[in-house]
């Protein structure tokens, strides 16, 4: 991974890359504290001039919410100042999916030239870094989930599929469409590893290889936004929000990853819980311990609670177990022989609402405060925790994670851990945003907040 550097880079660092362009337009992008996925964009011809003094964007848009309302916290928000964003162009793609255009991610400094404290990028950077410091190195993966409609149905959804949960029927209406997506993903230098029809209505998956933590969050935007833009080359529309359907199963961004040091796995090779090592379950356990909060930082939305129910593998629990899927931890060891490099954990009650910056920067953070504190893993469950009696639930010390926007709020507020890393600018910034979101939809339907944020994410 490359170090950020604190300041504005140097003229011309990236001349060649420029050079080699072919695209007219670059999209220029960052994604805010609910999630929304921001652009500016230039032409070709202003992208060194881009990249050496950046381009103008208000700070207002740390505290929109994802309704594009304005909230104000204590640090940040309202209508004053400006910031710079300035593209990483060791990311810089051309995008396949939108031919002519080029895409690039972007962090934010301040007009004088130092890093905006707040930068969500530059969060998941300085954890990833501080996991480095400690001797870890991390690989992380985002699979999506969405789910196809027709585009000619205003802000409805029609399914533009039907057929069997995982079904080949379903396959056949998505063959070409799917075929379209890889090759763009890997056009677009995106390893893509599996593609599936998935249970919910008109629903598709696609998991991509492992990167490290920055450029997975970095995949996570580009493997989004081509799936809007094959879906809409086809006359469909990709649905990422949590919620297809008020009822019924939703969406999620899962976060996989996996830890190594200078000796090996962290998750395999050892003598804790299926061969994790001391600081590979260290780590789980600071995971675990967080998960309330981290609900707040990549699962806050109001619609992400209509996902969040139980018995849809959604992991509203907070607790662990080997290839259980109704925990929100869930270990996979991998098939026999394969644990060296397939072991890892995947966190499943996140979904596209989450900023995957802040989502990546603050698992690590939780994990890296296990690993101070040697903490260990509770046992671990099996089946589904809705059928425990309340004996079961306390001897198991299992609980359900927060069941609203306003809970998972409060639980990321009393998060010393998070509050540390995130520092209390971007801290109080996503705190005001899931607030104002809490607040705006509290006695909203749940239809009517499906309709809300159908097309937004």
């Amino acid at each position: 991974m490359p170090t950020m550097p604190d300041r504005i880079p140097a003229e011309g660092a990236h001349d060649a890359l420029i050079g080699h362009l072919e695209a007219h337009m670059v999209a220029l992008t960052f994604v805010d504290n609910a999630g929304i996925t921001r652009v500016k964009t230039v032409p070709k011809g202003r992208l060194a001039q881009a990249a050496r003094f950046g381009i103008g964007v208000s700070p207002c848009f740390e505290t929109f919410t994802f309704d594009d309302l304005m909230s104000v916290g204590r640090y940040l928000g309202g209508p004053d100042g400006d910031l710079r964003l300035i593209p990483d162009l060791s990311r810089l793609t051309e995008l396949a999916c939108q031919p002519g255009w080029a895409w690039a991610p972007a962090d934010k400094f301040t007009q004088d030239g130092n890093r905006f404290v707040a930068c969500q990028r530059a969060f998941a950077t300085r954890q990833a870094q501080a996991a480095q410091q400690a001797g870890l190195r991390l690989s992380m993966a985002f699979e999506t989930e969405w789910a196809v409609g027709l585009a000619n149905i205003e802000n409805d959804f029609v399914p533009a599929i039907y057929g069997p949960a995982y079904g080949m029927i379903r396959l056949s209406q998505v063959g070409e469409y799917a075929s379209e997506l890889v090759a763009a993903l890997e056009r677009q230098e995106i390893a893509v590893d599996q593609f599936h029809p998935e249970y919910a209505l008109s629903q598709l998956e696609l998991s991509v290889a492992p990167n490290d933590p920055v450029a997975a969050a970095d995949d996570a935007i580009l493997v989004r936004h081509t799936i809007r833009q094959v879906s809409t080359q086809y006359g469909w529309r990709a649905l990422l929000a949590p919620c297809i359907e008020p009822g019924s199963a939703g969406s999620g961004a899962h976060l996989h990853f996996s830890l190594h040091d200078d000796e090996g796995p962290l998750l395999a090779t050892g003598e804790g819980p299926y061969g994790m090592r001391p600081a590979g379950e260290a780590f789980l356990a600071g995971v675990l311990r967080e998960l309330p909060a981290l609900v707040a930082v990549g699962a806050g939305n109001p619609a992400s609670f209509l996902r969040l129910q139980p018995s849809r593998w959604a992991g509203i629990w907070q607790c662990w177990g080997r290839e259980t899927r109704e925990s929100a931890l869930r270990f996979i060891t991998g098939v026999q022989g394969t644990e060296d490099w397939a072991a890892n954990a995947e966190v499943k009650c996140f979904d596209a609402t989450g900023n995957p910056y802040l989502i990546v920067g603050a698992v690590i953070a939780a994990g890296l405060a296990g690993v101070a504190e040697e903490l260990r893993l509770p046992a671990e469950i099996t089946g589904d925790p809705v059928g425990f009696d309340a004996e079961q639930l306390m001897l198991s010390g299992v609980r359900r994670l927060p069941t609203s926007s306003m809970e998972a709020a409060d639980a990321l507020a009393d998060s010393k851990v998070l509050t540390d890393a995130l520092g209390v600018e971007l801290h109080d910034a996503l705190l005001t945003v899931r607030r104002a979101e809490a607040e705006r939809y509290r006695d909203i339907s749940p239809a009517k907040v499906v309709e809300l944020t159908r097309w937004r994410f």
